[in-house]
């Protein structure tokens, strides 16, 4: 059973803000996006800045909310059509872990205010017994001591605030976790750190994640399956222990050569710094997109890639010719089915 479903997930904002601000200049955020997480499974969704990562987890949240498109929790509750007290409930169930702490978590309130805060707007009651027994604990299965409730946030480093931060999102014994970009600021080793952690907790409380980085070696190391996202559309989704290997989509080769240097796809061998694709910048897409939406920055683009656009459909075969895994999608129509 699918935890939380996304169907033709859309979102626009206004290009210009204020009271006076002219109406009819959008920013297309999210283009059709599609995608679901199953149970104790993690999916990521990767991509460069401004690809529309983000802006796709919070309407899940409904943090913004959607423009048309619908997001099924449990395969039976629509989360755009909730009410007030529904939606609450909901955000019990499906908490977001941010990518600042240091913006997140309130430097005026203790880490036991910071953690129990959620109690006084949720469903479940607790009294101040039971409730700091459960921030004990929460603490120290995210690596920090019981001890450390009656601190401020900003006694703590980079590493152990986002500990603090997951630990609020489980208090509440969440079904799907959201991760923004939890590890992209911290040090190295701290990352590794980080992400051990969140696959324990996971094992443990057979938890579904949304994993969000820009890391393709990050994500693979931690996710199920990958999602690939360019100017707010999905351009290729596949296992991750196969998508280092299986890489169809132009977009996600870049992406691996970028991280790989040498060593890169075939379809990009001169390495980062040495083709054109890396020198033009992701472009946020301020009018609906007639074509493929990597077309400008493709060496394969054909005349084609310009006046259509592609379907998000099984891969059918790799490069090499073996068939692809079953739930391997690409939108490119060079390599499409066939």
């Amino acid at each position: 059973m699918a935890v939380i479903s996304a169907f033709n997930l859309k979102k626009r904002f206004n290009l210009e803000a204020g009271f006076f601000a002219r109406f009819g200049r959008f920013v297309y955020a999210v283009n059709d996006v599609s995608f679901s997480i199953g149970e104790n499974e993690s999916y990521g969704l990767v991509g460069e800045s401004g690809c529309g990562k983000t802006t796709t987890a919070r309407l899940l949240v409904r943090m913004y909310k959607a423009d048309s498109g619908r997001i099924i929790f449990q395969d039976r509750e629509d989360v755009l059509a909730m009410k007030r007290g529904e939606l609450k409930k909901y955000r019990e169930r499906v908490k977001y872990v941010f990518q600042d702490p240091a913006r997140s978590l309130n430097p005026r309130m203790s880490i036991y205010d910071v953690l129990v805060s959620g109690y006084r707007w949720s469903s479940r009651r607790v009294g101040e017994k039971t409730a700091r027994r459960e921030a004990a604990a929460v603490l120290e299965e995210v690596g920090l001591d019981g001890a450390d409730l009656e601190r401020r946030s900003t006694e703590f480093s980079g590493g152990q605030r986002q500990r603090i931060s997951i630990a609020r999102g489980l208090l509440m014994k969440p079904d799907l976790l959201i991760c923004d970009e939890v590890v992209s600021a911290l040090d190295v080793s701290i990352q590794g750190q980080i992400l051990n952690l969140l696959l324990d907790i996971r094992s443990r409380h057979k938890l579904s994640f949304l994993f969000i980085a820009h890391d393709l070696k990050v994500a693979c190391y931690f996710c199920d399956r990958i999602g690939v996202m360019y100017r707010g559309e999905l351009m290729e989704e596949a296992p991750a222990a196969d998508l280092y290997r299986t890489a169809l989509h132009p977009y996600t080769r870049l992406l691996f050569s970028s991280a790989l240097g040498s060593g890169s796809p075939a379809a990009f061998p001169e390495g980062p710094g040495r083709n054109p694709a890396f020198e033009r910048e992701l472009k946020t897409p301020l009018s609906e997109l007639a074509g493929c939406a990597f077309a400008e920055r493709c060496p394969l683009a054909e005349d084609r890639c310009f006046r259509e656009q592609p379907v998000l459909q099984p891969a059918g075969r790799t490069d090499g010719g073996s068939p692809a895994p079953e739930n391997h999608r690409v939108r490119c129509f060079r390599t499409g089915p066939g």
